[in-house]
């Protein structure tokens, strides 16, 4: 059987970067074999226009690679691809070793904010995995809280380094949800991308095209329609964190958000200019033809970030 297809343009530390190695996670998770095949040209794959098929392949990943067993989503919920949220990870890492002597910063002490973290609590997953860091996780979504509640309760490391809280304001961000005694080392988003139901069908229906597969009202990754679209969109959406966590400067070392499109960059960086980050950074990120970037900044001038760093024990 032919080798995985490479991924090279993802991050050198995801061990995702040589694609899926099919015939390692069916023999790890069984329950994957019934929807892998081969290629025509002769690569172990899945139809991942199948919404079964693409999150069994999630749980035969999280399952193999980072230790979590029997995950799964409430029906309809969004599956996020883990390739693509573990480069997320990996970056992030990088940006808290940026003026950190290049030292990833590793361990319990390290707590990261996730807005919106879903059914699936995968940022979370990852991110204590692969550094051990804790994580508060945010939703406005009740039952998406509950299912991710109920993951974490079934690994005693989740148990120990993820608290969920609920979002009673769907227009705030960090108000409501962060502790007044509360900092954050980084907070981790990733927004809705549309700005209609129409926008995210129209999306979908590019997607089908580009599969080569009939159109259809169905997603292969799912979603809920606050996980897809809100009004205004990315743009909206990003604006209106970036205008809040002018309030919330002190409390976080590193706000940043996943920007799925690129000609949003100028008009957030123009909403940036009105809050006066002392940094910001934009990292680009590709899997396959796919490509998105992180969207960072920092209120923080080098003597806070100094001082922060040495009051929370992060390595020199």
């Amino acid at each position: 059987m032919a080798a995985p297809t490479r991924k090279s343009s993802m991050h050198e530390r995801n061990v995702h970067r040589d694609g899926y190695d099919m015939a390692r996670l069916m023999e790890k998770c069984p329950a994957l074999k019934p929807f892998v095949s081969p290629s025509p040209a002769g690569i172990l794959t899945i139809d991942f226009s199948d919404v079964l098929a693409v999150t069994a392949l999630n749980k035969a990943i999280l399952e193999s690679e980072y230790g979590v067993r029997d995950w799964n989503l409430p029906a309809g919920y969004l599956c996020p691809p883990v390739p693509g949220r573990a480069d997320y990870m990996h970056h992030a890492a990088d940006l808290l070793a940026l003026h950190n002597g290049g030292t990833i910063p590793i361990g319990h002490s390290v707590n990261v904010l996730d807005i919106g973290v879903g059914a699936g609590v995968i940022y979370p997953i990852l991110g204590n995995h692969l550094y051990q860091w804790s994580f508060v996780g945010t939703d406005i979504d009740e039952v998406a809280l509950s299912n991710a509640s109920a993951i974490c309760a079934s690994h005693e490391r989740l148990q120990e380094s993820v608290q969920l809280r609920t979002q009673k304001n769907a227009g705030h961000f960090f108000k409501g949800v962060i502790g007044k005694e509360e900092a954050f080392d980084l907070v981790v988003c990733n927004p809705p991308f549309y700005g209609s139901e129409q926008e995210a069908q129209e999306a979908s229906g590019r997607k089908w095209r580009n599969l080569g597969k009939k159109e259809t009202t169905g997603r292969n990754f799912g979603g809920m329609s606050h996980e897809l679209y809100c009004e205004g969109g990315e743009l909206k959406f990003i604006r209106d964190m970036v205008a809040e966590s002018f309030f919330f400067a002190r409390k976080v070392y590193w706000f940043t958000t996943l920007v799925s499109r690129q000609e949003h960059i100028h008009d957030l960086r123009r909403a940036l200019n009105r809050v006066r980050p002392t940094e910001v950074h934009v990292i680009p990120m590709s899997q396959g033809q796919k490509s998105s970037r992180i969207l960072a900044w920092t209120f923080l001038d080098r003597g806070q970030q100094q001082h922060w760093r040495e009051s929370r024990f992060w390595s020199e």
